[in-house]
């Protein structure tokens, strides 16, 4: 059973997204998180999944609804594509942790950072 969310809310200043699901089960996630989980092809390849690195910086600028089951979010660095569904978005609160520890491991192998100007000067290298 789909769990929905009672309350959302963007947090434009922390680059967050809360979502709020009961008094004691409210979600903090942050717009790099959100956005290197994109449930897009881009991010998530065909099978495949893509690594997103140097998103340290990026936030959220529009959370809007699509439809009755998913929440399209639009990234400030141009991202917009895939839609997460309300059981993905609960996924990720719950897993958030592990799930983040995951991805910077996978950093790490690729030799990848979060941040951008890292990225950039090793690829001038």
């Amino acid at each position: 059973m789909t769990k929905l969310p009672t309350a959302i809310k963007l947090h434009k200043v922390s680059k967050t997204l809360s979502l709020t699901y009961g008094p004691d089960e409210v979600y903090t996630l942050p717009a790099e998180f959100l956005r290197v989980h994109s449930p897009s092809a881009e991010v998530q390849g065909h099978g495949k999944p893509i690594l997103q690195y140097g998103k340290i910086d990026v936030g959220l600028s529009k959370v809007e609804p699509a439809g009755q089951y998913a929440l399209k979010l639009t990234f400030d660095d141009g991202h917009d594509s895939g839609l997460f569904t309300w059981d993905y978005l609960y996924e990720l609160g719950k897993r958030q942790d592990a799930l983040w520890a995951d991805y910077l491991e996978e950093l790490k192998k690729a030799g990848k950072t979060r941040d951008p100007a890292v990225s950039v000067v090793k690829l001038m290298l």
